[in-house]
């Protein structure tokens, strides 16, 4: 069989597993390195891919709300004509594009029914999420060596983002005390996830008094939420949607600490270098899905039970293994 000249990726949101879908990128260019690969994901995340090492081409359009706007994308599939997809959503939407691509799907790697490539692991949904489709990728031959045991995938490269040129204020990155960021925000339909924004607060005091410069991370829909926080503790600087994840990667390895709940951003700044502490709730599980790093993770069922102390403890316990 000769090698695929055609070449899809599948990877729609959202940006804490694109950023854990890195490693994954790496070895599918690396298995193919003269294949021409697109990747199918939605617009927040097109700019970001499209600037990584990985890509030829970026189709934005991966979740059409209309029934036009999905059969256009069947059509553009179809027209492209590609030898292997990769299908690291691995969900009901992407499993109905492969079925709507028959009697002739492309070669396709994920857990849709009738595929050629599948993964076949029945305790995959067990597995976090790098193993996991580090373990998809050894099924169909693109990684051999996969780290597939638990905890033995490493985090995200993230070094080709930090050479870009940062969208984030000048100040916040010549900011000469010992910086932690703040990470107060999380996906709007799950509350559940988001540690209480006063004791947010309480921490950023605590941690000003210890003599360091708190920065509140996060994007637009979360800039009131920051800027509360911000007016809570004096000193603070509200820098939610004042940066792009370039800015937000840049912020992280520069980082004394990070203190932030289970969303995106605490991915690209943990893979940047920050000595983190990430806080779960019972709303996602950390063995499934959590930051690799320098992460200490502490979880409570309910995230308004969870003391100011006990993270600060842990954060002072980070910092000190890492002499920040």
């Amino acid at each position: 069989m000769s090698a695929p000249a055609r070449i899809l990726v599948i990877k729609l949101s959202a940006l804490g597993d694109v950023v854990q879908a890195f490693p994954a990128f790496d070895r599918i260019r690396a298995a193919h390195p003269d294949a021409h690969l697109t990747l199918l994901t939605t617009a927040p995340y097109a700019a970001l891919a499209a600037a990584g090492p990985w890509f030829d081409a970026v189709d934005p359009d991966g979740r059409p709300r209309s029934l036009a706007g999905t059969l256009g994308l069947i059509g553009r599939m179809r027209r492209r004509r590609h030898d292997v997809v990769y299908d690291l959503q691995g969900n009901d939407r992407t499993n109905a594009l492969f079925q709507a691509l028959r009697p002739s799907p492309p070669r396709w790697s994920g857990v849709a029914f009738g595929c050629a490539l599948p993964h076949r692991n029945p305790d995959r949904m067990r597995m976090h999420t790098l193993e996991r489709q580090a373990e998809q990728l050894r099924d169909a031959g693109a990684w051999p060596d996969a780290p597939t045991a638990p905890r033995t995938a490493p985090a995200p490269d993230v070094s080709w983002l930090l050479a870009l040129e940062p969208g984030v204020p000048a100040e916040a990155l010549a900011e000469p005390r010992p910086v932690a960021l703040l990470v107060p925000g999380a996906a709007p339909h799950r509350p559940a996830k988001r540690w209480p924004a006063d004791r947010y607060a309480d921490l950023a005091r605590r941690l000003r008094d210890l003599g360091y410069a708190v920065q509140l991370v996060g994007g637009p829909a979360e800039t009131a939420l920051a800027g509360d926080i911000a007016a809570a503790a004096p000193g603070s600087v509200n820098l939610a949607g004042r940066t792009d994840f370039a800015g937000v990667a840049a912020l992280g390895a520069r980082a004394a600490l990070a203190v932030g709940n289970d969303t995106g951003p605490m991915h690209l700044i943990a893979a940047a270098g920050a000595p983190s502490i990430c806080l779960f709730s019972a709303d996602s599980d950390p063995a499934l899905c959590a930051p690799r790093g320098a992460v200490t993770v502490l979880r409570q069922p309910d995230l308004a039970d969870l003391p100011v102390h006990a993270v600060l403890d842990a954060a002072v316990t980070r910092m000190a293994i890492h002499g920040r």
